[in-house]
């Protein structure tokens, strides 16, 4: 055999050698896998959070559905210019020196012996805004703050048809209104939503951002029950699909093409989108619009009552078991609580066997009754429960509403109030009661909120006249094993609960 052959062969065989070892090798590491897979886990886990469902990929069917329903709203508005007006009266220049520049500016100018009134010139301004049709006749939706000091309104759809629009009612405190247009056929139109969102729901946005009609953005729905501060009933759906302006008083849609929420309001320190928006929920806006289509306007129950929340050291106070309802400050004079027999020191705790869990929500139960409703008021008064039937008033006048003062909470002690007292006599001032004259800036009474001036005229449900009253009163809790005393305190503006700690009196 040639040498050649004899290497041929030689490596031929060591290649072979070498492929057999790897089998050999690897069949041994997959028996030594295999047997690690049939070993029983002895610290095996529950599974993890699996969802299955996921987000849609498309949004087109949804905004091909709904934007023929989506619509620019521009209001005309006059423009009112801040004017002098001296129609030829002298009354304008009393109190000036003939020789005064301005005087003879006035008269030369004024229209003195002219004879003539210039009427006022009216400038206009155009508003933007967004809304939806909700009836095929064509009701649409919008905000009030969009439509406010309107005098003329149109509305222009997606296909960019104009339409005149008559305003058929506004509600304020919701921010919700409602316009109707005349056609000669039926419009496209959306629903409200029977369900509440979810938090993380995707939701679709279409409006009218900057005038730049027909909008559409998605996002998902980050927050549900948001107060705002806008109003006694804020109850806003919190989402972070891009608005902006313009797009106030547009539908936010669900994935059905249903109206989650209308919206209102945006947080944005800098005037454009942070991804924070609020929308007013379908549950707020059904009712409202169904209001505004039958009477034009909104009618509210009213109580008459200045109320605040029951903190935990007025709950302790009073034998309350936890911090829930609303204590009654003061019941506003011929009101349907006083007349009912609502007296300051009771609390609210239920409507109607409902539970209430704090002001806002006794205001938004009793704005929720008609005029003239019958209601069962339950109130905790001198450590019991007591229903009281009242019949309710309507909600005219803003001042009106149940205004909810907030107790400013803090830990106290009675040697650091800080507190000096006097009698409404040695005060200077008409009337009975005790008399805060002063208050260290640093006490626990300043973090409290009580303020010289401000009037003490009960303590624990007695009358007092006297610092000696309020120590004695004050006492008398302690010995009844209460942690907290609640002293009514009478200001300028306002009547309102303090509770203050008992185990140091003394």
């Amino acid at each position: 055999m040639k040498i050649e052959n004899v290497k041929q062969v030689s490596t031929r065989l060591r290649s072979r050698r070498a492929r057999l070892l790897a089998g050999v090798m690897a069949l041994g590491v997959a028996g030594v896998l295999s047997v690690q897979t049939i070993v029983p886990n002895q610290f095996a886990m529950a599974d993890p959070v699996s969802v299955k469902s996921a987000g849609p990929v498309d949004f087109s069917p949804v905004v091909q559905a709904v934007s023929p329903a989506v619509v620019s709203v521009q209001v005309k508005r006059e423009i009112k210019p801040r004017t002098m007006s001296f129609n030829g009266s002298d009354d304008f220049l009393e109190g000036l020196p003939e020789d005064h520049p301005l005087y003879r500016f006035f008269r030369r100018f004024g229209g003195e012996g002219s004879g003539k009134s210039q009427k006022p010139l009216h400038k206009y301004g155009t508003a933007q805004g967004s809304g939806f049709f909700i009836s095929e006749d064509g009701y649409l939706v919008t905000n009030n703050h969009v439509v406010e000091d309107g005098s003329e309104f149109t509305v222009i759809n997606s296909d960019g048809d104009e339409y005149d629009a008559k305003l058929i009612g506004t509600d304020p405190r919701t921010d919700l209104a409602l316009l109707k247009v005349d056609t000669d056929h039926d419009l496209t139109y959306v629903k409200f939503s029977d369900d509440a969102p979810s938090v993380g729901e995707w939701v679709v946005a279409v409006g009218n951002p900057f005038g730049l009609g027909g909008t559409v953005t998605a996002g998902i729905v980050s927050a549900r029950g948001r107060d705002i501060g806008a109003g006694p009933y804020d109850d806003f759906i919190q989402i972070d699909a891009p608005v902006n302006r313009g797009n106030s008083g547009g539908p936010a849609f669900n994935m059905k093409g249903e109206v989650i929420g209308v919206n209102a309001a945006i947080y944005s320190p800098s005037g454009g989108n942070v991804g924070i928006a609020f929308a007013i929920p379908s549950s707020t806006a059904t009712d409202i619009i169904a209001d505004l289509k039958k009477d034009g306007s909104v009618e509210r129950g009213w109580l008459g009552v200045q109320i605040q929340a029951v903190s935990d050291d007025i709950a302790e106070s009073i034998g309350l078991k936890k911090a829930a309802g609303a204590i009654v400050a003061e019941a506003q004079d011929g009101s349907p609580a006083e007349k009912a027999g609502l007296k300051a020191g009771d609390a609210i705790i239920k409507v109607d066997g409902i539970d209430i869990k704090d002001p806002k929500a006794l205001s938004k139960m009793i704005a929720g009754y008609a005029p003239d409703s019958k209601v069962d008021v339950t109130v905790w008064r001198d450590g019991g429960e007591e229903e009281i039937a009242v019949t309710l008033g309507a909600l005219e006048d803003p001042q009106q509403m149940a205004a909810v003062t907030q107790s400013e909470d803090g830990t106290t002690s009675l040697d650091d109030l800080g507190l000096e007292l006097t009698t409404a006599k040695v005060a200077g001032v008409s009337g009975e009661g005790v008399v805060i004259a002063d208050v260290d800036p640093d006490s626990a009474a300043a973090e409290k909120g009580l303020r010289p001036g401000d009037r003490i005229t009960e303590v624990g449900g007695t009358a007092v006249k006297t610092p000696a009253d309020v120590v004695k009163a004050m006492l008398k809790a302690d010995e009844e094993g209460r942690k907290a005393v609640l002293l009514r305190v009478e200001t300028e503006r306002s009547n309102r609960f303090v509770a203050l700690p008992t185990n140091k009196v003394g």
